[in-house]
């Protein structure tokens, strides 16, 4: 029975993928090296406003809103930067930048004597995650085949999921001053790692016309030994002519190829997934667990509930990972926002009603809704994000389409860390909760009625 699993063309450890599946696990040490920076954000900015702060000086709720807006701004810049450069210099010289950010990250929080160096390392953070998810999704793309291809994207979001959980036990549990040189490993060995172990994408290697060298990488990552067989040739042939004819159909985009029914189609799924994704406040909440918990009106420890939701969301990733490339990427979406809207709305009320009756024999529900949140968000509007953002655009607009839309995600990152503190501070927990709810039930209305399927689409076709 074990050996018909090998065989099956779906399983990361078929012969065919397993080469695919250990290139995954070794870019995603960056992965869990940013994730770690989201989860210790949460307690830390916690007791960074009050007299129990780890560092040498206080917090204000601005100053906390904006160190954890600036992540947003670096995700931003880091999105645009590395949409320039990375068809000049290839995934893997893309690959080991993102690793340099991440790690001065992590000194300046050691070395940090003022907020701005917060702000700085923030910034340095989100550099790294605006670069890292968008390489890391063409990459994945080019060296994947399509029956795995949703599971290995997916494998990105479960990796930073991991390290927020581990990064809300660190800001928990662990000395301040220890934290930074135990995650500074990470993006050291992800670097040498991928120097050593990852090849260039066969994709770059034709488009640059180096055939010899993208034949060996096609060779690796498809882990063909016999390749005179007229199967993997004629699959290599095709990549190669239709790349071919992909970067002379490129070169003659034209404004029509922007403005066609297909693209605006494209556009409006896009625009949803971004604004669903961002403003239903799944990535902002988890950057704010800790004080969410607090003002719940929830008798339990936050800081324990927040390490609870950090493995409810590594169950979430990897309930897509198993189920996106079965289910397909328009179920788990629709099933997600809608997960979220009910979720929210629940917790809205709760804190309303907290506020006015004695719920503390309820102290459990805040956790569970959330946990129930969390989960939802995370098996569509979070782990099928990228993907599904890559996979709806036109083959001839889809890179310049999918750049552009991630800058615009981290935009939308930049003002839901900025907004959301200042939201649970002016309109208070049950009103911010229910419009995050009320953005997440549009959403999935959308998703039902408009969104397409694209689970199994070939990344050499529309």
């Amino acid at each position: 029975m074990f050996a018909k699993l090998l065989n099956s063309p779906d399983c990361l450890l078929n012969q065919r993928n397993r080469k695919q599946f250990l290139a995954t696990l070794l870019i995603n040490l960056i992965c869990i090296a940013h994730g770690i920076g989201i989860g210790w954000f949460a307690p830390t900015m916690r007791k960074m406003q009050t007299e129990e702060t780890p560092m040498n000086f206080m917090a204000t709720v601005s100053e906390v809103s904006w160190v954890g807006s600036f992540l947003g701004m670096g995700a931003m810049t880091g999105n645009a930067l590395m949409g320039i450069i990375l068809p000049y210099l290839g995934s893997k010289l893309c690959l080991l930048f993102v690793a340099i950010p991440q790690t001065c990250y992590w000194l300046l929080v050691y070395f940090a004597e003022r907020v701005e160096y917060l702000y700085v390392g923030r910034f340095l953070g989100g550099l790294c995650s605006g670069g890292m998810y968008i390489i890391h999704s063409m990459f994945l793309s080019e060296i994947s085949d399509p029956r795995i291809r949703g599971t290995l994207g997916a494998i990105v979001m479960l990796s930073v999921n991991i390290g927020v959980f581990l990064g809300y036990i660190m800001g928990t549990h662990m000395p301040f001053s220890i934290t930074p040189f135990i995650v500074l490993l990470l993006p050291v060995c992800y670097f040498l790692l991928t120097l050593c172990f990852i090849p260039e994408s066969p994709v770059h290697l034709i488009r640059k016309g180096n055939l010899k060298a993208a034949e060996i990488s096609f060779r690796y990552y498809k882990n063909i030994k016999d390749f005179n067989r007229s199967a993997a040739v004629e699959e290599f042939e095709d990549m190669r002519q239709k790349l071919t004819e992909d970067d002379k159909a490129s070169s003659n985009v034209t404004i029509k190829d922007f403005v066609s029914r297909s693209a605006f189609r494209a556009y409006a799924s896009a625009a949803v997934l971004l604004i669903a994704n961002q403003f239903s406040g799944i990535f902002a909440m988890v950057s704010y667990m800790s004080d969410i918990f607090e003002k719940s009106g929830s008798t339990m420890d936050p800081d324990t509930c927040t390490i609870i939701i950090g493995i409810v969301q590594i169950l979430g990733t990897y309930a897509t990972a198993l189920l996106c490339d079965v289910w397909g990427r328009r179920l788990l979406l629709v099933v997600s926002s809608g997960g979220v809207a009910v979720s929210l709305f629940g917790f809205g009320f709760f804190t309303y009603f907290a506020q006015w009756y004695d719920l503390s024999d309820w102290s459990w529900v805040p956790l569970v809704l959330m946990s129930i949140c969390i989960f939802m968000g995370n098996i569509g509007l979070v782990g099928c994000f990228f993907m599904a953002l890559v996979e709806m655009f036109p083959l001839k607009i889809r890179t310049r389409a999918t750049s552009i839309s991630v800058v615009i995600c981290g935009f939308f990152v930049f003002i839901m860390l900025n907004i959301l503190p200042l939201c649970m501070a002016e309109w208070g927990l049950p009103a911010t909760m229910w419009s995050c709810a009320g953005i997440s039930a549009l959403s999935f209305i959308y998703f039902v009625l408009f969104l397409k399927e694209t689970k199994g689409k070939s990344m050499l076709e529309d």
